[in-house]
């Protein structure tokens, strides 16, 4: 029998900034809940945490990427410019960055992939266990469906989606439709510097999108965060070309 999904309030020992795991005992629904403090809850009230479901299933992964934390602790430093504001995830995942967003006071919509129900079904729950009203949708990059044309981000969000070069025209041409849908928006990922580098800048020059910011994303991570990540992570701005 699966232990119970238990937000953040629900969870003794709330001061301790380390991540907390509790996990089930089911073969069939192998997840954990994991705990992501935001803000120095001493000092600071404005602090809070978010709780995400993990799954280690095989056959999909829920998981919290460093990528996703990197990202999600930008949102909550730049918190003034989410404040109000319309916000898409695209493959959110666990959606740690956007449920930060839906914290901090933006109207969220996560996305991921249409074709994946499991994932889509589990942006549901995290978003009913922070006590969260996301709106939660398939989005399949390059393809033209009516919910697209229905969101109008002023901030779009994405969180390792630069990791597979095949879907980076896809991609972009999602993002490109996006920035343009609503004047004046930007795009903040995070990702690995990988060797597709080049590829990133020939298709943002084909979509006409220029990167307008562009920083080491352990260079605003506090230590205590930092220390438990790996890789080379970058952060990107990155808007229209006009």
């Amino acid at each position: 029998m699966a232990l119970p999904e238990m937000s953040c309030d629900e969870v003794n020992d709330a001061d301790d900034p380390s991540p907390v795991i509790t996990s089930s005992s089911s073969d069939h629904d192998m997840t954990t809940t994991s705990r992501h403090y935001f803000g120095d809850s001493t000092a600071n009230s404005d602090s809070f945490c978010i709780a995400i479901i993990e799954s280690m299933k095989e056959d999909y992964g829920l998981f919290v990427w460093p990528c996703s934390i990197v990202l999600a602790e930008y949102v909550w430093q730049q918190r003034l410019r989410f404040s109000g504001v319309s916000v898409v995830e695209l493959g959110a995942g666990t959606s740690l960055p956007g449920l930060v967003a839906a914290k901090v006071g933006s109207d969220v919509t996560l996305t991921d992939d249409a074709n994946k129900p499991e994932v889509l079904a589990n942006m549901r729950r995290v978003s009913d266990l922070n006590n969260l009203s996301c709106n939660a949708m398939g989005l399949t990059w390059g393809l033209w469906d009516a919910d697209i044309f229905s969101i109008h981000p002023k901030i779009i969000l994405g969180a390792d989606v630069l990791y597979d070069t095949s879907g980076f025209d896809d991609l972009f041409a999602t993002v490109a439709f996006l920035l343009q849908n609503s004047p004046g928006s930007v795009f903040m990922t995070t990702y690995h510097n990988r060797s597709g580098h080049h590829l990133i800048e020939f298709l943002m020059a084909k979509w006409g999108l220029k990167c307008m910011k562009l920083i080491d994303g352990f260079s605003f991570m506090p230590s205590t965060k930092a220390s438990g990540l790996s890789g080379n992570i970058q952060l990107a701005e990155i808007v229209l070309n006009s």
